[in-house]
């Protein structure tokens, strides 16, 4: 394998000929091996630094601190990684130290390299065109890498609504589908009123449309950048005009409604917004997880349980029970909300341990993030396909459950008073009977046509005095 020379101020360095990346990024690649998972895992943060290079090569040369001729270059080798390619150059490791330099630098070789060869030269070349004096121009990693990360967060918040909706729909015709499935509610684990199967669902959908609106107004807060504020918001080597020119390339190439910070200083350092987006993923794990919970209960069994509905058989459920089939997609779910509540607080701790003009602990931030949502979208898929879809319902065990309960004594109060209630439902706990055998056949405190006008599915599920 052939090599080249690359030098920074600590340093030379070999480099494989074949790399696009340089000696900065060789040394992070050196210095961090700590999660595994390499930027090039994470194709729409490569792709939202591209953004950020091309759009300020573009502000650049309209403010004439860049030759035409090198922007153009810059903004070419930048179209080439939006469209899918070079990301195996991205190699540096998620966390890392720096504040991101690392990542910065990576792009900054990747896209001068690229640059270099379209030129006609070779790769570290770097007289010609810098990763630093040109690709890097007006720009500083304090405000490239938060607003490649915004960028980021804004596309990954969007595919995560999407995976909400599909989830949501499919909640919603198993909530029509069991509409007229008269089942026995319960708080507390016991019984408590009847209810409708269908009317359970919908609660599910309710409470994810309500995830969904929260996620929505994450759009809003996310996209505020600090390009332009460079090393710690006084936007030092910077021309006049630049911040609100990149800011605007950067709206119009992404199709993202990116503004600038009102306060530069304040928006290098804060990282509050992701400190509020994570709190919305964490409810959103969580209340999903709730839903995944009631699915494993009313599944339950088969025969020793509650069985009131099927989740669809997925793989066989122990090396030594022959029959034994578990919940598994609802198990995988709960797990991954296990690990968002976990990164939250890691984003939390890592927010409050910035220190004056910066925080430079935004790549585990940004790394939690990154994958608390992708591994949500996975889960809410597999829930979605893999068992929302084919859950079945067990009607008479449901219809059943209701009219063997003792809680449906609770309908009797208006007219037996809550004593003579209650001593019904002591009986039928004691004894074993029912509350119709009770009250129509032994006391005979109704009649039958008067139990039959009480206890019909529509007074029970939408009961009035």
């Amino acid at each position: 394998m052939d090599y080249r020379t690359e030098h920074d101020f600590i340093g030379e360095k070999q480099i494989a000929d074949n790399a696009y990346y340089g000696v900065q990024t060789l040394r992070a690649l050196e210095n961090f091996n700590i999660t595994g998972i390499r930027m090039n895992t994470q194709p729409l943060f490569i792709k939202a630094f591209a953004y950020v290079k091309k759009a300020s090569a573009m502000a650049n040369r309209d403010c004439g601190v860049l030759d035409a001729a090198l922007a153009q270059a810059i903004m070419d080798a930048s179209d080439r990684i939006l469209n899918s390619e070079f990301h195996d150059q991205f190699i540096t490791d998620l966390i890392q130290g720096g504040a991101g330099t690392s990542v910065n630098m990576n792009a900054n070789e990747v896209v001068a390299n690229i640059a270099l060869e379209a030129m006609g030269h070779k790769k570290g070349e770097y007289d010609f065109l810098h990763p630093n004096n040109h690709v890097n121009c007006s720009q500083s990693t304090n405000d490239t890498y938060p607003t490649a990360i915004c960028l980021t967060l804004y596309k990954k918040t969007e595919l995560l609504i999407v995976a909400l909706e599909e989830l949501k729909f499919a909640f919603a015709k198993k909530a029509e589908e069991f509409s007229g499935v008269l089942k026995m509610g319960r708080t507390q684990l016991q019984d408590a009123v009847p209810m409708l199967l269908g009317q359970e669902f919908n609660g599910f959908v309710t409470t994810i449309e309500h995830n969904i609106k929260y996620l929505k107004t994450a759009l809003e807060f996310i996209p505020v950048c600090n390009m332009g504020g460079t090393a710690i918001g006084t936007m030092v080597n910077t021309p006049k005009g630049y911040p609100e020119l990149v800011t605007k390339y950067l709206a119009e190439l992404t199709g993202i409604p990116v503004t600038l910070s009102d306060d530069l200083i304040n928006a290098s350092s804060d990282t509050s917004a992701y400190v509020q987006l994570s709190g919305i993923l964490k409810r959103t794990a969580i209340t999903i997880s709730k839903i995944c919970n009631d699915l494993r209960l009313l599944a339950s069994g088969p025969r020793c349980g509650l069985n009131e509905i099927n989740l669809p058989k997925m793989q066989p459920g122990s090396s030594i029970m022959p029959g034994k089939v578990n919940p598994v997609i609802p198990e995988v779910v709960n797990q991954t909300a296990f690990y968002v509540t976990g990164a939250d607080l890691t984003i939390t701790m890592a927010a409050e341990a910035g220190q004056l003009q910066l925080n430079v602990m935004e790549p585990v931030i940004a790394f939690s993030l990154f994958t608390s949502m992708d591994y949500l979208a996975n889960a809410f898929h597999t829930l979605n396909v893999k068992c929302v879809q084919g859950i079945t319902a067990n009607e008479k065990v449901c219809y059943d459950n209701v009219m063997n309960s003792i809680g449906i004594v609770t309908l009797l109060n208006p007219l037996l008073g809550y004593e003579t209630s209650a001593s019904i439902a002591k009986e039928a706990l004691n004894t074993g009977k029912s509350i119709h055998t009770i009250v129509v056949n032994e006391r005979q405190l109704l009649t039958q046509a008067k139990w039959d006008e009480i206890y019909t599915v529509e007074n029970m599920v939408h009961p009035h005095s």
